[in-house]
């Protein structure tokens, strides 16, 4: 999630020990396993072990490998990250669409997750995301499930921003690299549309299930009482455009993140408090993501530097294994440096430099499916687990915050990504990326 381009030719990068991927594996399973068995000692120690382990590879780093400037690149794609998540949050949080009536029906579910699909493309996944969960609680506050957190997920938190370098930091990073802004768009729009179309056809069968369950007072409410939307903390608007355009700033080094957090305490500090209070506004659920990204950007290090340097060892050589070896990993490392990591073995693979702009025109012109292939696996996986895009776990914490259902890391995987999403990425890849 992070918008540093760092670093990434192989004599830059450190070979470290396999053993070194450890703190990471420790952090996905603290992440996994504690809210279900030690939720209340996790929730008032996941700070100290996130930090905890971080700082077992940030010693190797310095002490082992004495490559101090590795961390440095990555402590600033964090700040990065956190400046980017936080100051949408905030801004978020200062805009409340009120939902009043009745209860939300299948199919205005399905044209509500179409409309974030787009909106993610304009404002960014993390953006339509904190824009649009709260209201998305509250129109199905009735009978909201572990579906609707998923899908809403799987849509717009990830899928849906994969159309432009806006939409998502992996896309972001490809365009900083020397991509065309429209590149993908023009040679992905079809496969973004069938997955997207995919995936709401699977959601309104199940939503649909859900409704006809729900009591019938529930399932008439919405024709005794047609939904009223209002929209307040408008300005805040400003606010987002400066965000985005923010996005775009390179120079000088830390413009970007100070424009940011200025837009981020404009809007706090002129949003009114009722509006607010309206959200549940909170800084509870962006301090716990802070927390657990530290940990997971410094241990995730040792296992993407490891990556690199042995990806050949793997036999990554067709689109089709770029697009889920770097899904895969995108699942549960952070995508924007997996895809990074990807398009480097993918240049090496066909004798080019990553640094070289000519080498790139020849890159997306020569070799497109494989550009497409890291593209749209970096993005869509990134819904595999909540740890594998920066939105999804804000998403979660709000849905925490509201008292509503939401699934488990093991729930969310087992019951939701890996039989419903994961059957869509296996059709992606029999209709587009076959060899």
């Amino acid at each position: 999630m992070a918008f540093a381009v760092f670093p990434i030719l192989a004599e830059t990068v450190p070979d470290p020990t396999p053993w070194m991927v450890m703190p990471f594996v420790a952090m996905l399973l603290c992440i996994a396993l504690f809210p279900i068995f030690l939720k209340h000692h996790w929730e008032r120690h996941y700070h100290k072990i996130s930090v905890g382990l971080g700082v077992i590879s940030v010693g190797y780093y310095i002490l082992a490998l004495q490559s101090g400037m590795r961390l440095l690149s990555v402590l600033h794609d964090y700040i990065s990250f956190i400046a980017l998540i936080g100051s949408l949050y905030v801004v978020a949080g200062g805009i409340h669409i009120r939902v009043s009536g009745g209860e939300s029906k299948p199919w205005m579910n399905c044209i509500f997750l179409m409309i974030g699909a787009i909106l993610a493309n304009i404002i960014g996944t993390t953006g339509a995301s904190m824009l649009l969960i709260r209201p998305w609680i509250r129109m199905n506050k009735y009978r909201f499930t572990g579906l609707h957190t998923a899908f809403f997920i799987f849509i717009v938190s990830n899928v849906a921003g994969s159309l432009t370098p806006i939409g998502d930091p992996p896309l972001f990073l490809g365009y900083l690299q020397g991509v065309p802004f429209w590149w993908v768009m023009e040679k992905c729009w079809h496969i973004w549309l069938f997955a997207l179309c995919a995936l709401l056809a699977i959601f309104y069968f199940f939503d649909r299930l859900n409704f006809l369950k729900a009591p019938r007072n529930i399932r008439e409410m919405e024709t005794a009482a047609p939904e009223t939307w209002k929209v307040e903390g408008l300005h805040n608007l400003l606010f987002l455009a400066l965000i985005l355009g923010a996005v775009f700033v390179s120079k000088p080094a830390g413009l970007r993140e100070l424009l940011m957090f200025a837009a981020a305490i404009g809007s706090y500090c002129t949003t009114k408090k009722p509006v607010h209070e309206a959200n549940d506004f909170s800084f509870g659920p962006i301090k716990e993501v802070s927390w657990l990204f530290f940990g997971i950007f410094a241990t995730m290090v040792p296992a993407l530097d490891y990556l690199q340097h042995h990806a050949g060892l793997l036999g990554i050589r067709e689109p089709v294994h770029f697009f889920w070896c770097s899904g895969l990993l995108s699942g549960v490392l952070d995508n924007a440096p997996t895809y990074l990591t990807f398009l480097a073995a993918a240049f090496g693979l066909h004798d080019l430099n990553l640094g070289n702009p000519g080498h790139m025109t020849q890159f997306y012109t020569q070799h497109s499916p494989f550009l497409a292939a890291i593209s749209l696996g970096s993005v869509f996986f990134g819904a595999l687990t909540y740890i594998g895009n920066g939105p999804n776990l804000m998403v979660k914490a709000i849905a925490d915050q509201s008292k509503v259902h939401t699934p488990n890391f093991f729930t969310y995987v087992l019951k939701f990504s890996l039989p419903m999403l994961v059957p869509v990425f296996v059709v992606v890849t029999l209709l587009f990326f076959r060899k």
